[in-house]
């Protein structure tokens, strides 16, 4: 068993010990020989500042009370109040969050944003709930947060099966907390309220900037790069617009429904419309329907990952067709299969820069929120491609610098960053 084995495994026995805080631990690990971290530092870096756990009852449409277990994760508050995404979900757990949390930590130090990372949810089944109930859960839950959260301490944004509205709610039920209106607590809330424009597009728009960067380095032409994006929401579904925006052909999408391929290439205008007629690509005309495993592993240019965790994997990456792979979600790559994409010579543009659009508009929200005063669409979208070029252009030179993949060389720059804070205002008492 290797160090990172034995200490990954150690670990395990912590609270937050899940497949996906194992991964966010070993890369961690992979990543400090590289980084200017002594091990006091690192060490402090291993664990989450806070994790909270909270009940939180909510009184059914027919009366009865359901209680459901809930949680916030605040990783590290060195560069500032913690920021991230709170989502409703089945699967969500304390050590999901975890995970979470410490690659937000990293994305905010790479693109120096003055954050660090946090991440909560809620354990429930949002489809199986009312709009009433779903209210009612997140005003509860934001209640049972109150001294957790705050514009100052830790800012709330939509994730998985949250959105503007939910923001909207956890904004007004913290509002009347104080007594005030207290638009900065939230990111990702409605404009009418705040909130920032370019913001729902963010995310996904700053995926496909990155990928435009990358084929610059490259020395690939842009247009006609033929790829495939794994999801079709929030992420996926701007990723595969602006994809085609820019002349690059978009021959595969799916949802939680399966997916659609196209050698020709869709046309996504025919697709978001029947979507938003029947729900999910489900019984999509003239395609071909594939489950999303397959469409991992259709021949492509760009394969892009904009849907839910540990989707490449030790199993399925020999079978991988593409030459540039892309982390739109969170950890999409397990580290099995990101060793053997190595190996086999395939980039992979890691979530930590590649997905960081989202929060770094966050930011923009959350300032602009501070001031009172915002910025036009265009205004916002040149800033962000100005901070994803900058992140990108580092990560690239360090990777080069250091003979390491992009990942690590991302996780070094965030690493060193906090670090950096960290050593500077020492630890208290």
């Amino acid at each position: 068993m290797t160090d990172v084995e034995e200490l990954v495994a150690d670990e395990g026995r912590l609270e937050w010990d899940t497949p996906l805080f194992r991964t966010a631990l070993a890369q961690f690990e992979q990543a400090i020989p590289y980084a200017d971290v002594n091990e006091s530092i690192a060490e402090r870096l291993r664990y989450p500042e806070r994790s909270v756990m909270v009940a939180v009852p909510v009184r059914r449409d027919e009366g009865h009370v359901e209680v459901f277990p809930a949680y916030r994760v605040q990783h590290s508050s060195v560069l500032g109040p913690t920021k991230g995404g709170i989502r409703y979900d089945p699967h969500v757990s304390l050590g999901e969050c975890a995970a979470l949390a410490v690659w937000m930590t990293w994305k905010c130090s790479l693109l120096r944003l003055p954050y660090g990372g946090a991440k909560g949810g809620v354990r429930c089944d949002p489809r199986a709930l009312s709009p009433a109930e779903l209210q009612r859960l997140t005003r509860r839950y934001t209640s049972e947060l109150m001294g957790v959260i705050g514009p100052q301490e830790d800012i709330p944004a939509p994730d998985m099966a949250t959105n503007e509205q939910t923001m909207a709610w956890i904004m007004d039920t913290y509002s009347m907390q104080v007594g005030y209106a207290v638009p900065e607590i939230v990111t990702g809330k409605p404009v009418a309220l705040g909130g920032s424009l370019f913001r729902h597009e963010a995310t996904g728009a700053g995926v496909v900037m990155v990928i435009e960067r990358a084929c610059q380095r490259l020395g690939w032409n842009f247009p006609g790069q033929r790829c495939v994006v794994q999801g079709f929401g929030n992420v996926g579904g701007i990723a595969a617009q602006e994809l085609a925006s820019k002349d690059a052909a978009v021959l595969g999408v799916s949802d939680i429904s399966g997916g659609i391929y196209s050698e020709a290439g869709l046309d996504l205008g025919a697709v978001r419309a029947w979507v938003a007629a029947h729900g999910t690509l489900e019984d999509y005309p003239d395609v071909q329907h594939v489950t999303n495993s397959e469409l991992l592993e259709l021949p492509c240019d760009i394969l892009v990952l904009a849907a839910l965790e540990g989707q490449v994997t030790g199993e399925n990456a020999p079978r991988i067709d593409a030459q540039l792979v892309v982390e739109g979600a969170n950890g999409p790559t397990t580290i099995e299969g990101d060793a053997i994409l190595a190996e086999r010579s395939i980039l992979v543009l890691p979530d930590v820069l590649t997905n960081a659009g989202g929060v770094t508009v966050s930011y923009f929200e959350w300032v602009q929120d501070l001031g009172r005063l915002f910025w036009t669409r265009d205004e916002i979208r040149a800033r962000l491609a100005e901070k994803l070029a900058d992140a990108f252009d580092r990560v690239w030179a360090l990777s080069e610098e250091k003979g390491i993949s992009l990942r690590q060389a991302a996780l070094v720059a965030g690493i060193n960053e906090v670090a950096g804070a960290l050593k500077a205002r020492g630890i208290y008492p």
